[in-house]
């Protein structure tokens, strides 16, 4: 009765953006990104991915509320290189890795099928 109605935790409403971005004003090279309609899943990915950027000094990221359907993903640069410039980084990489295992998945079932004929 009370319940939101389901599509509110994945479609973004009228003038509602997916991603935020806030400088941090304590902190150089650092700044917030608040990610909307999205969950632990893709903020677990995106922090996993700019750890393994060298140029990335901090990246971590935390669920406000658990009836907040969004993230805050906190990210650290090095000097000469935006977090901005990381995240998109990240995310390129994320998208490569993605398609090497679907590409991957897809050839093991297709062996899969051919063994069992």
């Amino acid at each position: 009765m009370n319940a939101p109605p389901p599509f509110e935790s994945f479609l973004l409403l009228d003038g509602e953006k997916k991603i935020v971005i806030q400088k941090d004003t304590k902190v150089p090279n650092a700044a917030h990104f608040i990610v909307n309609k999205e969950d632990h899943t893709l903020g677990n990915l995106l922090r996993a991915q700019l750890l393994k950027d060298p140029q990335v000094i901090f990246a971590g990221y935390k669920v406000p509320h658990p009836l907040e359907h969004k993230f805050v993903l906190r990210v650290q640069t090095n000097d000469g290189y935006t977090p901005q410039e990381a995240l998109s980084v990240a995310i390129t990489d994320l998208i490569s890795e993605l398609n090497l295992l679907e590409e991957s998945f897809k050839e093991a079932v297709d062996e899969k099928k051919m063994a069992r004929m």
